[in-house]
């Protein structure tokens, strides 16, 4: 079994104030196989003082002594990218060749293209001619807490940014999924950052996260997960009015016209809402389908789903793994059964495990279909393979139930008209619109309205989330 119970603080690998282990499970097979240590606020203390020591000189680095080290951090995480994928693959369960082509490469991904953003970036101007200049300065130090479902998409959206600006970090992982952060500091520190500059404090969200949302020393709080937990995170940064962003849940729509391609449609949004296990944020879990072609698209539905295998994430193929954890696995079984006795129909799947799967948190893809937007199955984000399809009358009736939800974080739409679709796409209150399959490019702001969270995420818009802003006035620009 892998011990891996040191923190990265100050540039070196230390035990922890207080030793308290916790295993991190497989979820294919439900039994453990690596060893960690949770932290403690006095862990969070000893970070916080050598990220502020570090930031009084990091802050002042050039540009080019950023971006070089960001790029021999991309050198070393692409030379090391099948460990990166192994990590991912047996602490969250994703398929190896997922993990391999999805979740690892999303690292080196988002590094290459804030190394481009951060070429480009404007740090000053003058205003208006007016003998003002308007400097953009790093906040300062970052606490940076990620989750278990994307963890280096989500560690590379957060870390990378904010050290290409100026700031120093203390990064919390998930504790369900911390070996791919553990790896990602191995990286950090071979890439040759200075001491201090990035740290990193395995816990428990109610004790580590709490402390770095709290502490005086931190300067801005940056968090994805859970919409309960992110109200958490900023109540308990209120006191110390430091900033915070966060990137929550969704409950995704998916708007299908009847000018669509109805079978590109469908089998799209169905493949899309099952990827990792249904285990995403901008899932299109909910799929509004205008009522003259419903019963078509359940049948198409159906018929796709069916196809969608479930299996050992060790093993390649284009499959879907199981569920992170057991609380997962309970939450997502829970709700399928709330839909059933709500009187969603089942089209396929239900609840149990697949077949011939009798361990580890495997779910029947299921897919409901005569749901309305009042059923639970509809309102509550299941962060597993679930899909639930409404039928909609009208344009205006869809655009009513798709904004219907407290999330915003993303939507979809289907439409043989481009009038209508970009029409509705600007109706839409997420953050993020996609109109028949167009591909998000890289850089794009990823980010949602309401209880989606706030700030964005990726390229420009994640460098500015770690910037101040200051205005010099009677600036002398030959002094």
């Amino acid at each position: 079994m892998l011990k891996k119970t040191d923190f990265y603080i100050d540039g070196k690998w230390v035990a922890p104030a207080v030793a308290k282990d916790c295993e991190v499970i497989n979820p294919a097979n439900e039994t453990a196989f690596a060893t960690i240590s949770l932290g403690s606020e006095a862990d969070i203390d000893r970070a916080v003082t050598a990220a502020r020591k570090a930031f009084e000189s990091y802050s002042l680095t050039s540009r080019e002594e950023r971006v070089a080290l960001l790029e021999k951090l991309l050198e070393v995480y692409k030379r090391r990218s099948g460990e990166m994928a192994e990590a991912i693959s047996q602490e969250m369960g994703a398929p190896i060749s997922m993990a391999h082509h999805s979740q690892a490469a999303a690292g080196a991904g988002h590094l290459g293209a804030f190394i481009k953003a951060l070429k480009d970036y404007e740090f000053e101007y003058d205003f208006n001619d007016s003998g003002e200049r308007i400097v953009q300065e790093a906040i300062g130090v970052c606490g940076l807490i990620t989750p278990w479902n994307w963890p280096m998409n989500q560690i590379a959206l957060k870390v990378v940014p904010a050290l290409a600006v100026g700031c120093t970090v203390i990064l919390k992982p998930s504790e369900i999924a911390p070996m791919s952060g553990i790896l990602f500091a191995e990286m950090v520190d071979e890439a040759g950052f200075p001491a201090g500059v990035f740290n990193l404090v395995n816990g428990e969200g109610p004790v580590v996260g709490e402390a770095m949302s709290r502490h005086p020393g931190i300067d801005m709080m940056s968090f994805t997960g859970s919409t309960r937990a992110g109200t958490a995170v900023t109540k308990a940064a209120a006191d110390t009015v430091k900033r915070v962003t966060l990137e929550l849940g969704g409950k995704s729509p998916n708007i299908v016209f009847n000018d669509a391609d109805l079978t590109k449609a469908v089998k799209t949004g169905v493949l899309h809402c099952f990827n990792n296990t249904g285990q995403s944020c901008n899932a299109p879990t909910r799929m509004l389908v205008q009522r003259d072609i419903y019963d078509n698209a359940v049948e198409i539905a159906a018929e796709v789903g069916q196809k969608v295998q479930v299996g050992d994430p060790s093993e390649e193929g284009r499959h879907i793994g199981p569920l992170v954890s057991s609380m997962q696995f309970d939450k997502v079984q829970g709700l399928i059964e709330t839909a059933i006795g709500e009187g969603a129909r089942v089209v396929i799947g239900g609840a149990g495990r697949p077949e011939g799967l009798n361990r580890g948190y495997y779910v029947r893809p299921t897919i409901f279909a005569d749901v309305n937007n009042q059923m639970t199955i509809a309102r509550e984000e299941v962060f597993g393979p679930v899909l639930c399809m409404i039928p909609f009358d009208t344009e205006e009736e869809a655009v009513e139930i798709a904004n219907d939800t407290p999330y915003g974080l993303a939507a979809y739409v289907q439409s043989g008209s481009p009038e209508r679709a970009n029409r509705v796409a600007r109706r839409l209150r997420a953050g993020m619109v996609q109109i028949n399959g167009a591909q998000r490019p890289a850089g794009s702001p990823f980010g949602g309205y309401k209880q989606s969270g706030n700030g964005r995420e990726g390229g420009t818009y994640g460098l500015e989330d770690f910037l101040e802003v200051k205005a010099i006035s009677g600036y002398q620009a030959t002094a």
